[in-house]
């Protein structure tokens, strides 16, 4: 199918600019952009988009992906995701899906590979906690085996057994991310050496600075550190180390913002939260983990530092990406979290442009994808209509007038009426416990 675009307003994500223009769709991709098509020329769909703005198709760069509320996300104008752990094999069908699928483009690792005991509970189809390198190693395989696009390893997971998850992963040409939040051996500059490339959180990078300090520690050493006034010095230098391995940065802001604002969390009303509030799990998940605020408050007394690394590692020249960490932690929406992501990014000292280009531009570079996350001839048409302009406002991004996936034109009401059934995703979930089962190791 071919779209001809008119009169829109394309921001240009590279540098800031913007024109009117229209474009030219064809195949699922942008065929052409100028000034002015004739539609008298063209075999196709006309759609008029005077008034309105359009920039690429957001890019979250940390979630933890269900088909339950998948459309979520696109509904939102997040056409690609990047699954920080989860199960390539739940999500297979969502990750073959054709281009203009009506889920997001999903890059996955598979189960995090944690120490024992495990932050996240006993091994099973998400996490796997190892002490044993060569284990390790086979488990490795056992996910490049099965199409993972990267690995990750968590805090818990022993110094050397995490490196020789790097080394194995090297092995097959597979990049590495940590999440060192709850690390008491492990810090951000000890994985960078290691050459483990993302670094989720911002985490270890306390731990760089306070060696004697983890989620563990006693309240005494937690209060040794000034957790509203970070020393950008020290900072800076741990970041520089990080810079020189081409770490890849991804805060999730909105995680530390929503822990540390507890009852007072962020939330907006419009048709995707509306529709998002009618997943019972969901709610109930975070109903339950906002039960236990003295846990969660350690995570979000960390939302200054996290905020202060991410602009110091941008400000030194690092790649910082926009992630959510959706639906962790407490009500993270799907895909609108990413909107609320980018205006963190702006409270943080970003500019509104940088923050779109965190969630844009720079994270399809991460993902080495430069199809996506631009508006350019002969890119993947993901292009998200606004109806007010984002440089101006960052807040607009939230005021959607239409969404094309693939090269395919969406209102928000369509996607969210592809939003599975509870009996549907129950009768998945069936399926794929069985599948998991004939893919175990026997640890």
């Amino acid at each position: 199918m071919r779209y001809l675009v008119q009169n829109a307003n394309i921001i240009h994500i590279q540098t800031g600019e913007h024109s009117k223009s229209d474009i030219l769709i064809s195949n699922g991709l942008i065929e052409t952009i100028k000034p002015t098509i004739d539609p008298t020329q063209f075999d196709g769909t006309v759609i008029d988009f005077s008034n309105k703005w359009i920039i690429p198709g957001l890019i979250d760069m940390h979630v933890h992906i269900k088909e339950g509320f998948a459309h979520l996300f696109t509904a939102s104008g997040v056409t690609t995701v990047r699954n920080t752990a989860g199960s390539v094999i739940e999500l297979s069908d969502m990750i073959n899906a054709p281009a203009n699928a009506t889920t997001p483009r999903i890059y996955s690792a598979d189960r995090l590979i944690d120490g024992p005991p495990g932050n996240w509970g006993e091994t099973g189809p998400y996490n796997i906690n190892l002490d044993d390198s060569n284990l390790a190693r086979k488990e490795v395989q056992r996910q490049v085996a099965l199409g993972a696009n990267f690995i990750k390893v968590y805090g818990w997971l022993e110094k050397d057994v995490m490196a020789a998850v790097v080394e194995e992963a090297r092995k097959y040409n597979k990049e590495v991310s940590c999440d060192l939040l709850q690390s008491y051996d492990v810090t951000a500059v000890h994985a960078a050496k290691m050459g483990i490339l993302w670094n989720e959180h911002c985490s270890g990078v306390i731990q760089s600075i306070f060696p004697n300090w983890s989620m563990k520690s006693e309240k005494n050493v937690w209060e040794q550190i000034e957790w509203d006034y970070p020393p950008e010095e020290k900072i800076h230098e741990v970041c520089l180390q990080l810079f020189e391995k081409d770490v890849i940065m991804c805060p999730t802001m909105i995680l530390f913002d929503q822990l540390n604002r507890l009852e007072n969390y962020w939330e907006t009303q419009n048709i995707v939260t509306e529709k998002m509030e009618q997943n019972k799990g969901l709610i109930q998940q975070w109903e339950y983990v906002l039960s236990h605020p003295d846990s969660l408050r350690k995570t979000g007394i960390q939302k200054v530092w996290n905020q202060k690394i991410a602009k110091i590692y941008a400000d030194i020249g690092g790649c910082v990406v926009a992630g959510t960490d959706s639906p962790a932690g407490i009500f993270n929406p799907p895909g609108m979290g990413l909107h609320r992501e980018i205006q963190l990014f702006v409270e943080a000292g970003f500019s509104n442009l940088e923050a779109l280009q965190s969630a844009t531009i720079h994270a399809a570079k991460a993902l080495k994808n430069e199809q996506i996350g631009n508006v350019k001839e002969g890119a993947i048409a993901d292009l998200v209509v606004l109806n007010s302009n984002p440089l101006e406002h960052i807040e607009a991004t939230q005021d959607i007038a239409m969404i094309f996936k693939g090269g395919k034109p969406f209102m928000q009401q369509e996607l969210l009426a592809q939003v599975p059934s509870e009996k549907i995703i129950k009768e998945k979930m069936k399926t794929f416990l069985a599948r998991f089962e004939e893919t175990t190791l026997p640890v």
